[in-house]
């Protein structure tokens, strides 16, 4: 008989339910011992903090333990990306408006520049096979080609973060990702591990919010909004500092599918955000977002309104910052091949240009060394920079020489600085030359491992958060956070979140608890909150309908003549008309044709931001039905002219709720209510109908 446990060791389980002493082969040798340690077997007090200069101060390169454990990070898996492995990209411009040379020196931002760039949007946590539109948080990587050198900007479509550390990336990732005993379930955060880390270490709290509200599964790349997350130090020529957040604004507006959505399209086009994107740049439709900045004093304290500007699981709310909009992104050309360029690309937050440094946040100081070393295991050496869609389009002239993937055939016979035996060889560069000069900063402070005081709170900004959302918005975070944690295994798991809840708004924990068959437990929640109106994606106003998709029911009795009128005036608006029908192949009635683009087989909601029935389209497919019950459970614009109305009515939808827009006939007026709400991307008015049936 093996031998008993001991009374003081706790059983781990996994999602099946198995002890330890169950797995093939027992505990690995790598897991032994009560203690953490190094891979060398030191024992080590802290694995929460990076070593830093004080407790507000920039990590220092003598720790040693958050640089093996980085690094060991970055190398797990090869050859796709360790986090943002699904990606989609695309070629584009930046023009600035000019004004925010007041307060930096970088080039790209000056009056009348344009810039080529490179961005791809990611999810996290799924492989490179995963779906499009799973709950996470997506990447938003911008590479700008400057005339001083490639500046990146590495940010998410969430303002805030997980963790305050660099040194707990590795953790809060490992909890992410699937089991390692069953690699699932993929590309979600709906497990024991995930929600155990983040109940655990609570300054999760604020991004949980968001990555559980609508912003989780947005629309598209083209109605999302991007953040760099954390602050950065604006330079102008005088040598005067700003702090400064990147806010990425989308001219779309933002938007978001609703849960259903998300996972009709996981399983009928994974490829969904990508083939959005591809298609739409390809029929001449670009994406465009407007680079807005937050700007804030550069105070000794480097904090504003009380929030902590080094903290990146905290946001400066536009009420009391607003975002200064500075230049626009088109993103209007598909790359040629996703391997060469999608895939090889290599962004890294290092990558600055004079007139913009980083801070001391803790996070920011761990992907400064990170995002370098990842690459070195993921592109084969470290001459990734000589890859086409790398290569700077500024003139370079380093001394770093060989390596594996060496390109460049180089000349001369002293790589190396100083040297007396060439002339005209590579020189340091002044400021004034266009070096890149640190904004001299006093550094002091002891070697400790630990966070500042203001790191703190963690359930300020969350229950502001849950302040400024709308009804239906937060009947999405309450869906959210039941489904997620009800796919928990262990119930200890779920009690313990459900307290964390309870410190952010008593309404949420209760509603989140009645969700689950659980009691709700009390808690503290902030009593003094503020609501931020910007962070709720409920539009004030209708919007432009670029990019949207509009499907319209026809046969071959159709109008049409009809259906000719609300293309044309779509696409003036560079919207996309697309004709759906029983079965493939060409209507035509006269001189007029269309051509049968999706049929009642090979499409659902999920592809659509409208759907009008045509005059005279003689369809009783029950598909047909499907998919206009599937429009209208989805707060979507539903529409008709002439008899179409009688094919609503069949299919059993209210005419008369609101967003189903019926007319005699496709006129003026009716095209632009149907714009209107279109612009307005859901119609929750309905909500209550929907709650009703």
């Amino acid at each position: 008989m093996p031998p008993k446990r001991q009374q003081s060791q706790s059983e781990s389980k996994t999602a099946a339910g198995q002890t330890d002493d169950q797995q093939p082969g027992g505990r690995p040798s790598a897991q032994e011992g009560s203690y953490l340690t190094t891979a060398q077997g030191l024992r080590l007090p802290d694995t929460d903090h990076s070593l830093k200069a004080g407790s507000r101060g920039p990590t220092l390169m003598d720790d040693f333990h958050m640089r093996e454990k980085v690094t060991h990070f970055d190398h797990e898996r090869i050859p796709e990306r360790v986090v943002h492995a699904r990606g989609a990209a695309a070629h584009g411009r930046f023009e600035a408006y000019g004004n925010a040379a007041e307060v930096t020196k970088a080039g790209f931002l000056q009056e009348g520049r344009t810039t080529p760039v490179f961005v791809r949007f990611s999810t996290v946590l799924g492989s490179r096979g995963s779906a499009d539109t799973v709950r996470d948080v997506r990447g938003f990587a911008t590479k700008f080609y400057t005339a001083e050198g490639n500046f990146d900007l590495v940010g998410n479509n969430m303002p805030v973060f997980f963790i305050q550390d660099g040194i707990k990336f590795p953790d809060v990732i490992h909890a992410g990702k699937p089991h390692p005993d069953r690699e699932i379930p993929q590309a979600q955060t709906a497990h024991d591990t995930f929600w155990d880390f983040v109940s655990l270490h609570t300054e999760a709290t604020h991004h949980v919010m968001w990555a559980m509200s609508d912003r989780g599964i947005p629309r598209s790349f083209r109605t999302m909004e991007g953040f760099g997350v954390h602050t950065f130090r604006l330079v102008d020529d005088s040598g005067a500092t700003t702090l400064a957040k990147f806010h990425w604004k989308p001219v779309a507006g933002v938007h978001s599918l609703v849960w259903e959505e998300a996972q009709l399209a996981a399983g009928m086009d994974p490829d969904f955000h990508r083939r959005d994107m591809a298609d739409a740049i390809a029929a001449g439709t670009p994406l465009e977002f407007e680079l807005g900045l937050q700007l804030l004093p550069d105070t000794e304290d480097q904090t504003f309104a009380g929030i902590d500007l080094l903290d990146p699981t905290k946001l400066v709310p536009e009420e009391l910052a607003e975002v200064r909009l500075v230049g626009k992104l088109t993103l209007d050309r598909n790359p040629t091949n996703y391997f060469a360029e999608t895939e090889q690309v290599a962004f890294h937050t290092g990558n600055l240009v004079p007139g913009i440094e980083v801070t001391d946040d803790p996070l920011m100081q761990a992907r400064l060394f990170s995002y370098l070393d990842t690459q070195l295991t993921r592109l084969g050496g470290p001459n990734f920079t000589q890859l086409p869609i790398n290569c700077p389009h500024a003139a370079v002239n380093d001394n770093l020489r060989d390596g594996m993937h060496q390109n460049a055939i180089h000349q001369g016979r002293a790589p190396y600085l100083p040297n007396s035996l060439e002339e005209g060889g590579p020189q340091p560069a002044a400021a004034a030359e266009g070096g890149y000069v640190h904004t001299p900063r006093e550094v002091r402070g002891p070697k400790v491992r630990e966070a500042p005081m203001s790191f703190d709170d963690h359930f300020s900004q969350a229950a502001m958060f849950w302040a400024s959302m709308s009804d239906i918005e937060r009947v999405h975070i309450i869906e959210a956070f039941a489904f997620e944690l009800g796919k928990c295994f262990e119930q200890a798991i779920r009690e313990r979140m459900l307290g964390v809840l309870a410190r952010v708004d008593t309404e949420l924990c209760a509603a989140v608890a009645a969700g689950l068959g659980l009691t709700a437990p009390s808690g503290t929640p902030p009593t003094e909150v503020s609501p931020s109106p910007a962070l709720s994606q409920i539009p004030a106003a209708s919007g432009p309908i670029t990019g949207r998709v509009i499907g319209v029911i026809a046969s071959q009795s159709a109008d049409l003549a009809g259906i000719a009128e609300l293309r044309t005036a779509i696409e003036a608006e560079g919207a996309v008309l697309r004709v759906i029908a029983s079965s493939g192949g060409v209507l035509k009635k006269g001189r007029t044709k269309e051509i049968v683009e999706r049929t009642l087989l090979t499409t659902r909601s999920i592809e659509f931001d409208a759907v009008v029935v045509a005059d005279g389209a003689d369809v009783t497919d029950v598909k047909l039905s499907i998919l206009l019950h599937e429009m209208f459970r989805h707060c979507k614009v539903l529409g008709a002219w002439g008899d179409g109305e009688d094919v609503l009515r069949t299919a059993g939808i209210d005419i008369e709720a609101a967003g189903v827009l019926c007319a005699d006939g496709v006129t003026k007026t009716y095209l632009t209510e149907l714009s209107e709400a279109i612009g307005r991307h859901r119609v929750w008015e309905r909500t209550e109908t929907i709650m009703a049936q």
